[in-house]
C-alpha cells in the first residue's frame, strides 16, 4: 500500500457508510483505521437514515459514500437511484459494498452510476486493500470508470 501517495486525499476524509450489519460496520471501521489516510467515519443503518442524512441542506456532503445494497426500510438500489436523480447529490462518489455480485445486479448499479463495486469479503487484508484502492481511484480521478474497471477485486488490490 505504500506505493500510493497520500497527496491525492483531502487532509481528512469524511466517509459515510450505509450498512445494516453491525459486524460488517466494525470490520469496515477496523479496515479504515489501518489505512494511511485520516478519516472521519459516519455510519447509518438503513436507507431512510441515509437519505435523511444526505438531504440535510446545510450539512456538508461526505467525500465518499460506501453503500450496502441489502438494507431495511429502503434498499441500496433505491438509495442509489434517488442520489443520482438529485442534482445536489449527483457528484457524490458512491462505492457499492455487497455480498451479491450477479451480472444483472452489477449492470444495474453500474447503469445507475455507482463509481465502483466491492464484493464483501471475510479477508481483512483484501477488504482493506480494496477500500484503499477505491478511495485512491476516486481521489485521483472522480469520473465514472469504464465497465471493465467497475468491479474491484482482490487481484487488483
Amino acid at each position: 500500500m505504500n506505493k500510493h501517495s497520500k497527496s491525492h486525499f483531502p487532509s481528512k476524509l469524511n466517509i459515510l457508510l450505509a450498512e445494516d450489519d453491525k459486524d460488517d460496520c466494525l470490520f469496515f471501521g477496523e479496515a479504515l483505521a489501518e489505512l494511511p489516510v485520516p478519516v472521519n467515519l459516519t455510519t447509518v443503518y438503513d436507507g431512510e437514515q441515509l437519505m435523511e442524512q444526505l438531504s440535510k441542506k446545510n450539512r456538508k456532503l461526505p467525500d465518499v459514500l460506501f453503500l450496502d445494497l441489502s438494507m431495511p426500510r429502503k434498499n441500496g438500489f433505491a438509495c442509489l437511484l434517488q442520489i443520482k436523480l438529485d442534482e445536489r447529490l449527483q457528484k457524490l462518489p458512491v462505492i457499492i459494498l455487497s455480498t451479491h455480485s450477479d451480472k444483472d445486479m452489477l449492470n444495474l448499479v453500474y447503469k445507475d452510476a455507482a463509481h465502483y463495486f466491492i464484493r464483501k469479503s471475510a479477508d481483512f487484508g483484501q477488504t482493506k486493500a480494496l477500500i484503499f484502492k477505491a478511495l485512491t481511484l476516486i481521489f485521483q480521478d472522480n469520473s465514472l470508470p469504464g465497465k471493465a474497471d467497475f468491479v474491484l477485486s482482490g487481484k487488483d488490490a
